[in-house]
């Protein structure tokens, strides 16, 4: 009677859950197939659209296992669990845990449309947040720039990714802003040409864009010229220091005068 009972048990809880179990099994077969060709799939596009590669390797694990999830709760569905309540829990889990890591969540963010986008890249001199620097490494979380100062900045990609960033490298070269003053006594004409010569002669600075001189200002003691020559980025500090040396040597030689404060006194007689 025991094993008429046991049999006859093993019958019942066949025939129940049989099927079910069989379908669980095919779903499982397939949603494991069907997911890995979705992950085949979604690493060619990246791999085609030149994504960062641990930006690759983060976005292909957080898609395989939501997947994976979404899959463990439909053969739970077909073997009759009730999903609804797990659904709504990992929900509330989900939500917590991203109440409680908001601000990293956000740096997160920023830190994926950096690397899709890609406004900046390793070796990019930028501004941003109020620092100055060449990109050193662009992470998940946070970007670093290194100073001309030789400072190591970590900016999070969340202020990174909403705020304002100036690129200097994009367009190839730079524009070298320098103001010169001479004397209200120096012949323009003259002034201009010794300071053309300046441009002209220097290696380092580009000659297309073509450099130029022109009056800017007549301030109370001096008449100001601007200076502008171009430059490539790694030029930049070279010519800037360099072509203000090359002026004023170049000023000196010609006789003409750069002006500079004078204290008078005025002695009242008793």
């Amino acid at each position: 009677m025991d094993l008429e009972n046991i049999l006859e048990t093993l019958i019942d809880f066949a025939s129940v859950y049989g099927i079910k179990i069989i379908g669980a099994i095919v779903i499982w077969i397939i949603g494991s197939w069907i997911i890995k060709k979705i992950m085949t799939g979604v690493k060619k596009v990246m791999s085609k659209r030149d994504y960062d590669e641990s930006l690759q390797k983060f976005l292909l694990n957080l898609i395989n296992w939501m997947l994976k999830i979404l899959l463990v709760i439909a053969i739970l569905g077909k073997l009759g669990v009730e999903t609804t309540s797990f659904a709504a829990i990992l929900a509330a889990a989900g939500l917590a845990i991203g109440m409680a890591l908001q601000g990293s969540l956000g740096n997160f963010a920023g830190g994926v449309l950096l690397m899709i986008f890609k406004p900046i890249k390793i070796g990019d001199l930028i501004e941003a947040q109020g620092e100055l620097g060449v990109v050193k490494e662009i992470e998940i979380f946070t970007t670093k720039i290194l100073t001309p100062t030789n400072k190591e900045v970590i900016i999070p990609n969340g202020a990174l990714s909403n705020g304002n960033i100036t690129n200097y490298t994009t367009e190839g070269y730079l524009r070298v802003d320098l103001t010169i003053g001479v004397s209200y006594d120096a012949d323009i004409k003259q002034t201009k040409e010794v300071l053309m010569n300046v441009l002209t002669s220097n290696p380092k600075v580009m000659q297309d864009p073509a450099p130029s001189v022109n009056v800017v200002e007549l301030a109370d003691s001096s008449v100001n010229f601007a200076v502008r020559p171009y430059a490539t980025i790694e030029n930049y500090w070279d010519v800037y220091f360099g072509i203000t040396e090359e002026c004023k040597l170049a000023l000196d030689a010609a006789g003409i005068e750069i002006p500079y404060p004078h204290s008078v006194e005025i002695h009242k007689g008793e």
